[in-house]
């Protein structure tokens, strides 16, 4: 049982030698407001949080040319963020974008 573990272990330190991969993720907790709807004495609470975070991820597998990464923010309605990856091709592609109440 010892000798399938240590196998067990030198294959998964060799595989992990050929790739990297991280993720990161930040929430912001803001203070709780009440939010009130509803018609007559049909009222609906919901408890409502300022939706604010931060993301992000990234791969590097040298053996199967998987190279991709990705970072997001959000402060309320405005979300901005990019992501980039290395395409069959050999090229790079590098999207940065950005939505707020405002624009899409």
């Amino acid at each position: 049982m010892l000798k399938v573990l240590i196998l067990v272990g030198l294959v998964g330190a060799v595989v992990a030698e050929h790739a990297f991969s991280s993720q990161h993720i930040h929430k912001h907790d803001g203070h709780h407001e009440t939010v009130h709807h509803g018609h007559g004495d049909k009222h609906h609470h919901d408890y409502y949080t300022h939706p604010k975070y931060e993301f992000e991820y990234k791969v590097e597998d040298h053996h199967t040319k998987d190279h991709k990464s990705q970072h997001e923010t959000r402060d309320g309605d405005a979300v901005k963020g990019y992501y980039a990856l290395h395409e069959p091709d050999g090229s790079e592609r590098h999207v940065h974008y950005h939505g707020d109440k405002h624009s899409g």
